[in-house]
C-alpha cells in the first residue's frame, strides 16, 4: 500500500482535491505499514480525531487535507520551530558576523589604518584599491552558490565561513596594503560562498514559507549596521585607554575577525545537509521535514525515490548532489532570471547610497561624530521590523509583486524627497525624516526579490541556477551606486538621490511588467494540463475497459503541477 501516498502529496495543493474514507484507510495503511509501534498508533488516532473535528467545524481547507495525510499540523509546525531556533537564528548570526568584518574597513581606517600600510612612495588610492578587492572577488565568485547542490552544506559553511573568519583575522598583521589587499581577496571570497544561504533555506521551506526565513537571514545586516560603528568606536576607544601595544585599527580587526573563526567549528556540527539529517530533529520530525516538502520533489521527477522510504538518507545525498546542465543553461535564457537580477541591481544602487549620505546629514545637522553614528541606528532599527513583518505578510498572502511596488515606491518617495530638499530648502529634520521610507523600502524589496528568484524556478538546479544570476548581477549594483556621490555634491548629493530615486521607482516597474509575464505564463501552463486532463482521462476510460481496473495517476500527476509565484 505504500505506492498510494505519492497520490496524496502529489494533490495536496489541487483546489479539486476530496478525500473520502477509502482514501483516509489507504493513508493509515501506509503508516502503518512504514511506522508500527505504540507512539504511532497515537499519532495516527491523533491525525484521525483531528479530521473528524475538521470535518464537523467545516474547515477541511486543501492545506489542512495535506497536513491530516500524512502528519498533523502541530508535527509540521514543531519541525518548523526547530529549523527557525537551530537553523536560520543561527544563519543570521554566520551573516551578522560576516557583515561585520567586511565593513570594519572604514572604521579601522580612522583608527590609523591608512598611516600604518602606507606604502614608499606613498599612493593615495590604496584604500579605494582594498575595497575594490573585495567586491571583485565577491562578484568573481557568486557561482559557489551552486556547490550546495555538489558539495554537503556543512562543508560549504564551515569552509566559507573559516575563511572569511582567517582573512578578517590575519588583516591585524598585515604590513602594508597590497598584503591587504591580498587578504579583502580572500574575505570576498569566502563571503560569496556563503551568499548562496538563501538557496540553501529553499532546501527546508516550501515556497509560501522562504521570504519570511530569508527575511530573518537578511535582516541581520540592518541589525549589525545598528551597532557596528559602535562596537568599533568601543574598541578603538578600549585600545587607545589600556595602552595596548597592539595599534587600535589591528585590535578591531582581530577582535571582530576571532568569532567567525569560532563560528566555523560550531558550524561543522550545527549545520545539516538537508532536512532528513539534522541531529536536533526526532527520527519522527525527520520524516515529517522530508514529507511536508513532497510535492515539489514531485515536481523535480523523484517521487519515486521519496515514496519508497522517505527517511533515507541516500535520498537525501541523491537530492544534494546533482546538478543538470541542461536546466542551468535553460536558465539563462529565462526572462524571469534576468527581470529579477535588473531589479536587486537597481536596489543596490540605492542601498548602497545610504551609509554615504546618513552620516553627512546627521553632521549636518550639528551633532558631534559618536551622535550621528547613534542617529544613524534608527533607520536600520525600523527596517529590522519592517522586513520582518512585510516577509511574514507576504508568505501568508503569496504575494510578491505588491509589496515589492510600496516598498520600492515608498523608497523612490524618500529619495526624491532627498533630492529636492536643497531647491525646497526643506529643513534637516525632514531630510532625516525621508531616510526612513528609502531605507525601509530597498532592505523589503532585496529581501522580497530574493525569495522571488527562487520561487520562481521549477527545481532545485534552476533554482541554484537563477540564484547566481541574481548574485551576480545584483552585486554589481554597489559598484555604480558608491560612484553616484562625489565628494563634489555633499553635503546633499542632489544628482545621486534622483539616480537612487528613479532606479527604485524602475524596480516597481520591473515587478509590474513581471507579474505580467507570469500570469501570461501561468495561463498557458493552466490550459496546458486542462489539455493533459483531457488526455488522460481517455487514456485512463481506455486502460480501464482493457484491463478492468486504471491506474488512478492520469490527475493526480497533472494535478501538482508548477506555477508561477505572482
Amino acid at each position: 500500500m505504500a505506492h498510494a501516498s505519492p497520490s496524496f502529496a502529489q494533490t495536496a495543493e489541487s483546489a479539486e482535491f476530496t478525500i473520502d474514507d477509502s482514501d483516509e484507510e489507504a493513508v493509515e495503511d501506509y503508516e502503518l505499514g512504514s511506522d508500527v509501534g505504540g507512539p504511532e498508533t497515537h499519532e495516527m488516532r491523533g491525525r484521525a480525531d483531528a479530521r473528524a473535528d475538521a470535518r464537523a467545524d467545516g474547515r477541511l481547507s486543501v492545506s489542512t487535507v495535506a497536513s491530516f495525510q500524512l502528519y498533523t499540523p502541530d508535527e509540521e509546525a514543531a519541525v518548523k520551530r526547530k529549523f527557525d531556533r537551530k537553523l536560520v537564528l543561527f544563519l543570521a548570526l554566520l551573516f551578522m558576523l560576516s557583515f561585520l568584518d567586511r565593513s570594519n574597513i572604514g572604521n579601522a581606517r580612522i583608527a590609523g589604518m591608512d598611516q600604518d600600510l602606507q606604502t614608499t612612495p606613498p599612493r593615495s588610492d590604496w584604500y579605494e584599491w582594498a575595497l575594490t578587492a573585495f567586491y571583485m572577488s565577491y562578484l568573481g565568485f557568486e557561482w559557489m552558490s551552486l556547490l550546495f547542490k555538489l558539495v554537503p552544506a556543512h562543508v560549504v559553511v564551515s569552509l566559507t565561513v573559516l575563511t572569511w573568519g582567517l582573512a578578517a583575522s590575519l588583516q591585524a598583521i598585515a604590513p602594508s596594503y597590497p598584503v591587504l589587499m591580498a587578504l579583502r581577496v580572500l574575505l570576498g571570497i569566502g563571503e560569496a560562498g556563503f551568499a548562496g544561504i538563501p538557496f540553501y533555506l529553499s532546501f527546508f521551506f516550501r515556497r509560501e514559507e522562504l521570504a519570511f526565513r530569508i527575511a530573518i537571514f537578511v535582516s541581520a545586516a540592518p541589525l549589525a549596521t545598528s551597532f557596528a560603528s559602535t562596537l568599533a568606536y568601543v574598541i578603538v576607544r578600549l585600545a587607545d585607554g589600556l595602552s595596548s601595544p597592539i595599534a587600535p585599527w589591528r585590535l578591531l580587526f582581530l577582535i571582530e575577525g576571532l568569532p567567525s573563526v569560532l563560528a566555523s567549528v560550531v558550524a561543522w556540527s550545527a549545520i545539516p545537509d538537508g532536512p532528513g539529517s539534522a541531529r536536533y530533529l526526532t527520527r519522527r520530525e525527520k520524516k515529517v521535514a522530508l514529507l511536508r516538502l513532497r510535492p515539489r520533489y514531485h515536481h523535480q521527477q523523484q517521487q519515486q525515490q521519496w515514496a519508497s522510504s522517505p527517511d533515507d538518507d541516500d535520498h537525501e545525498h541523491h537530492h544534494h548532489h546533482h546538478l543538470r546542465p541542461l536546466e542551468l543553461l535553460a536558465v539563462l535564457t529565462d526572462p524571469v532570471a534576468w527581470i529579477t537580477s535588473a531589479m536587486l541591481f537597481l536596489t543596490n544602487m540605492a542601498y548602497s547610497s545610504l551609509p554615504v549620505f546618513l552620516p553627512t546629514i546627521m553632521t549636518d545637522m550639528g551633532h558631534d561624530a559618536l551622535t550621528s553614528q547613534a542617529l544613524s541606528a534608527p533607520p536600520y532599527l525600523v527596517a529590522f521590523v519592517a522586513v520582518l513583518f512585510t516577509a511574514h505578510m507576504s508568505d501568508r498572502l503569496r504575494a510578491r509583486t505588491v509589496p515589492i511596488v510600496l516598498h520600492a515606491l515608498s523608497s523612490s518617495a524618500g529619495y526624491a524627497v532627498l533630492a529636492l530638499a536643497q531647491p525646497l530648502g526643506l529643513p534637516n529634520l525632514v531630510r532625516y525624516a525621508a531616510v526612513y521610507p528609502a531605507a525601509v523600502g530597498f532592505f523589503n524589496v532585496a529581501t522580497l526579490i530574493i525569495a522571488w528568484t527562487i520561487n520562481n524556478q521549477a527545481s532545485q538546479t534552476r533554482q541554484g541556477g537563477g540564484f547566481a544570476i541574481l548574485q551576480f548581477v545584483g552585486q554589481c549594483g554597489p559598484l555604480v551606486g558608491t560612484r553616484l556621490y562625489p565628494d563634489g555634491d555633499a553635503p546633499y548629493y542632489a544628482r545621486g538621490m534622483t539616480a537612487c530615486a528613479a532606479a527604485m521607482f524602475a524596480v516597481a516597474a520591473l515587478a509590474v511588467v513581471l507579474r505580467t509575464y507570469l500570469r501570461h505564463r501561468n495561463g498557458s501552463m493552466d490550459e496546458a494540463d486542462m489539455e493533459r486532463r483531457r488526455e488522460g482521462a481517455v487514456v485512463e476510460e481506455e486502460e480501464q475497459g482493457l484491463v478492468g481496473e486504471g491506474t488512478g495517476r492520469g490527475k493526480t500527476e497533472l494535478a501538482q503541477s508548477f506555477r508561477y509565484m505572482l
